[in-house]
């Protein structure tokens, strides 16, 4: 096992394209990091060049306490798994298992070492002897995972693994990914675009965006203290509401967010200082921090749309001209085209700034 670490890694093309800009962070020795970011953010590009398949173009790459920017893809001891499972379709499970290990001239004793073990690890057991046109799509996949395995690299590489399967199947393998490096402590670094995959999967997640390292965190982390709209809008499902408006004190003395195309939105007990008075913002809210309600506080919507998909419901409403939407549990609710009177909970209200989307922190009011 080893850490690796990028210290402001750049990937610059032939063509002048920047495919990744000064990554700096360290995936710890054992850890399970995930890379996530829609298409084109550059982490499939950050994955390659730990695999070596591209160059760095500037900084340094580190595997262990070993710098690797010009070492050779087979010299560097780690393992890549690819969304295409690349199986040998004339060779058993065991053959494509123990092949990689008999070209690097293992000996068969230590080769049947180590396909037994993982296939035991993977819950392949009972399967070495099957082709892979007779598997599933979830057993081929672990048959690539246990290719990757039998090397017992100092760091796993994979790049969408599960993309090509089915829900039903993405979950359970990803579970056993999860598993198996629970079981193992091996160092993993996992690239998806599903943010799904992420919160689940990862210790620590790296959003990207355009090649830039936007925030590294744990999950839940990412979630409740999202650094930038980017992030807050990325993870999460639904996304988060985010209104702009600028901030005004009502008549009753509160805080109020004040839309160009909507009604005033309450926004609590805050302690702000004067300067926000007058102040664009953009405010988030994650849909299960808004709530029916009858009560003074509560802002009026129009609902568009209801999603029911079993144990809650999903409100598409409008205010004003801003989409927004409620997560509720069960319940009886008005019909869409009529309104509905909606709470914040302002202890859970994100404030960005309205020209450069970061955060901005603020406290409740005791």
């Amino acid at each position: 096992m080893a850490k690796v670490r990028f210290e402001d890694v750049r990937k610059v093309y032939d063509n002048g394209q920047v495919a990744v800009q000064g990554a700096s962070f360290e995936v710890a020795d054992g850890e399970l990091m995930v890379l996530v970011g829609p298409s084109g953010c550059g982490k499939s590009t950050l994955l390659r060049m730990v695999a070596g398949l591209e160059e760095v173009s500037a900084g340094t790459l580190r595997i262990g306490d070993r710098v690797v920017n010009d070492v050779p893809p087979k010299d560097r001891d780690i393992a890549m798994v690819f969304q295409n499972y690349a199986l040998y379709p004339h060779m058993t499970v065991a053959e494509n298992l123990a092949f990689g290990l008999k070209l690097r001239g293992h000996d068969k004793a230590e080769v049947q070492r180590r396909v037994q073990g993982a296939a035991e690890a993977l819950g392949l057991a009972s399967m070495l002897d099957k082709l892979p046109r007779a598997m599933s799509g979830g057993q081929r996949q672990r048959v690539a995972l246990g290719r990757a395995l039998v090397r017992e690299p100092a760091v796993f590489l994979l790049d969408e693994p599960l993309s090509n399967l089915d829900a039903k199947l993405r979950h359970s393998v990803r579970t056993e990914i999860a598993q198996l490096h629970r079981k193992l402590g091996t160092t993993m670094i996992y690239v998806t675009h599903d943010q799904v995959e992420a919160m689940t999967l990862g210790q620590r997640i790296v959003v990207l965006n355009e090649g830039v390292v936007q925030q590294i965190d744990t999950p839940m982390a990412l979630y409740d203290r999202p650094a930038n709209l980017f992030v807050a809008g990325f993870l999460g499902s639904p996304a988060m509401n985010v209104l702009r408006g600028v901030v005004h004190r009502s008549d009753g003395g509160g805080l109020v967010l004040r839309p160009a195309d909507g009604l005033d939105v309450p926004l609590g007990a805050l302690s702000l200082t004067s300067e926000w008075l007058g102040r664009e913002l953009m405010v988030g809210v994650r849909p299960e921090h808004l709530q029916p309600s009858s009560t003074d506080t509560a802002f009026n919507a129009v609902i568009e749309g209801l999603e029911p998909v079993g144990n809650e419901i999903f409100v598409n409403l409008r205010h004003g001209g801003q989409p927004l939407v409620m997560r509720v549990p069960p319940q009886s609710l008005p019909s869409v085209g009529e309104g509905i009177g909606v709470a914040v909970v302002s202890a859970a209200l994100h404030f960005f700034d309205a020209a450069s989307g970061t955060r901005i922190d603020c406290t409740t009011a005791t």
